[in-house]
This record gives structure tokens, C-alpha cells and sequence, in this order.
């Protein structure tokens, strides 16, 4: 896998920010704005991962949202992260069943922000979208099957200019 420029900064910014995280975590645990930048950073990095590290990576991301949540239950950016996180996992899931696990709590999690925040565009919007890539993933199956073969299909870990980057669908 290639990366540009920008994707190789952005790496270098996620992993310092992962760092920091860790190290504050051992001096305040009970820190959740800390625990949600942690497993923001660790969404971020998920990014330059293979399929199986990015899964283990979104994992420990929704282990340490959801220690933020124990914290401060009703703390949105971190609710909305959860949702963010098993977005990413359902999309990387080929089973159709256990995808469809990750999308309903991600819609749960994305509900819980929107009902925390109802005046943020982002926490609506990212409602929507999850609904509509849930329904998208299970009607368009075949399809996506043919554009694979065809090799018309870009996956969500294939890292394409932040400028440009698509999927086709």
C-alpha cells in the first residue's frame, strides 16, 4: 500500500496523538475526553491497516469509547466515535449477518449523539448515512460482487488522494 504525502502526515499526526493519549491515560484514566481522543486517533489509524489489523485496531478504538462512556455516559463526540467505529467495522466484515450487527449499533450509538445533540448536522447526517449504507450493503450485494470482479469497486481501505477519494458504486 502507497501512501502520499498528506496520508503519510496524517499517520505520523494519528500515531503521536495515539501516544499522548496512552501516556496521559496512565496519569488520569478517569480522563474521558482523553479515552475519546485515544479511540479517535486508533479509528484514524485503522485506516492504514490490513483488514484483520484495521479490525483489531477498531476493537481496542470501541474498548476505550466505551470506557470514556462509563466516565460521562452522555458525552456525544464519543457516542458519535462508537457509531464512526462500527461503521468502519461493518464495512470490513464480508458477512452479511455480522455486518449488519456493527450498522445497528452504529445507528444506536449515532441516535444517542443526535438525542445528546440534536443541533449537530454531523451526528444527523452520520444517522442517514449509516442507514442508507446498511440498506446499500444488503440490496446491492450482487452488485458490488460484479463490480469487484470487474474490478470497478474501490474498498474503503484502498487509499486513494484525499481529493478524489470515492467509492464507486
Amino acid at each position: 500500500m502507497e501512501f502520499s504525502q498528506d496520508d503519510f502526515d496524517r499517520l505520523l499526526m494519528f500515531e503521536h496523538t495515539r501516544k499522548s493519549a496512552e501516556a496521559t491515560y496512565a496519569k488520569d484514566p478517569l480522563d474521558a475526553d482523553n479515552l475519546t481522543k485515544w479511540g479517535g486517533a486508533l479509528i484514524e489509524l485503522s485506516q492504514f491497516q490490513s483488514v484483520p489489523d484495521a479490525k483489531n485496531m477498531l476493537t481496542d478504538a470501541i474498548s476505550k469509547l466505551e470506557e470514556a462512556l462509563v466516565i460521562n455516559p452522555a458525552k456525544a463526540d464519543t457516542l458519535w466515535y462508537i457509531g464512526n467505529a462500527n461503521t468502519s467495522y461493518a464495512f470490513l466484515t464480508p458477512d452479511l449477518a455480522e455486518a449488519k450487527v456493527y450498522f445497528d449499533k452504529a445507528s444506536d450509538y449515532f441516535q444517542q449523539a443526535v438525542d445528546e445533540e440534536p443541533s449537530n448536522d454531523l451526528y444527523r447526517k452520520s444517522l442517514e448515512v449509516t442507514a442508507k449504507s446498511c440498506t446499500w450493503r444488503f440490496i446491492s450485494m450482487e452488485s458490488v460482487n460484479r463490480l469487484w470482479v470487474e474490478g470497478l469497486l474501490l474498498l474503503p481501505m484502498q487509499r486513494v488522494p484525499r481529493r478524489t477519494r470515492r467509492v464507486v458504486i
